[in-house]
């Protein structure tokens, strides 16, 4: 009985990891439409630039949080048969 319970809590545990992720992921995106905006809305160079960091760092985050949501994702089982080959190169 004891293993349904810890099964039952792990899988509690990771779909509040996965709503977290889900909402790093929104919010990440929210905050890159605002940095583009705000990228778009200046003219002084030092705010540009600003801005250009700033949009860095959040498509950094949100690359790293889609590896992260991917991670959680189960793997797919592998398909058997011919695989097929790459194409030539004209």
């Amino acid at each position: 009985m004891a293993q349904g319970k810890k099964r039952r809590f792990q899988g509690r545990e990771e779909k509040a990891i996965r709503q977290e992720l889900e909402r790093s992921l929104e919010q990440t995106r929210l905050q890159l439409a605002q940095a583009y905006a705000g990228f778009n809305a200046v003219t002084d160079q030092e705010l540009v630039e600003s801005f250009i960091y700033e949009i860095q760092a959040l498509q950094a985050r949100y690359s790293y949080l889609l590896r992260q949501r991917k991670a959680l994702e189960p793997q797919a089982a592998p398909v058997e048969g011919p695989q097929p080959s790459a194409l030539p190169v004209m």
